[in-house]
């Protein structure tokens, strides 16, 4: 991975996306939410992967509905 790829701890990403904390940490239990890193203890998301997840949500009418891959 080229040392130049961000990468933000479960707060930032969480504000990234437009998401709380609590509910990234959920989606990362449950299934659903984009793919992350563990690193010893900390978590980490890539900039690429959040902005992948956040694409694959994108919907040109609310009668579309898919659920996210897990």
């Amino acid at each position: 991975m080229p040392e130049n790829r961000r990468r933000l701890r479960t707060r930032e990403a969480a504000e990234y996306v437009g998401l709380k904390k609590s509910t990234l940490d959920k989606l990362r239990i449950e299934g659903g939410g984009p793919a992350f890193l563990k690193l010893g203890r900390a978590v980490v998301y890539d900039i690429s992967d959040l902005d992948e997840w956040c694409a694959s949500g994108r919907r040109t009418s609310t009668s579309e509905y898919k659920r996210r891959p897990a």
